[in-house]
């Protein structure tokens, strides 16, 4: 038997523990998802793995990031970085963003 079609691949289902709010980041193992709606604690909802968003980002000096480099969700800090050590693949940026800009434009991509 071959492979039987589920559902679409930027759409994921998901069951979280405790709720998450729309536009919260879940990583669940090495797969990094934005919640698309508020899902209630223990109730099937949908994370996103595909698409641009606006991800938060440090402002402190040196914490720069230019258009097309590779980035990582810091789930400690919150952030997108552009540290790979201890941090899970986001994507790519799609425009520079300056020491000062809290936040980074990203394409999803696993």
């Amino acid at each position: 038997m071959g492979a039987i079609y589920v559902q679409d691949d930027y759409v994921i289902d998901y069951t979280p523990s405790a709720a998450v709010a729309a536009g919260d980041v879940v990583v669940q193992g090495d797969l990094l998802g934005v919640a698309i709606r508020p899902i209630p604690a223990n109730t099937l909802g949908s994370l996103t793995v595909e698409g641009i968003y606006d991800f938060p980002k440090a402002t402190s000096a040196g914490s720069g990031i230019v258009s097309g480099t590779t980035v990582y969700w810091d789930s400690t800090n919150l952030v997108i970085t552009a540290t790979a050590q201890g941090n899970k693949l986001a994507g790519k940026t799609t425009r520079d963003a300056a020491d000062g800009d809290a936040t980074v434009r990203v394409r999803l991509h696993q």
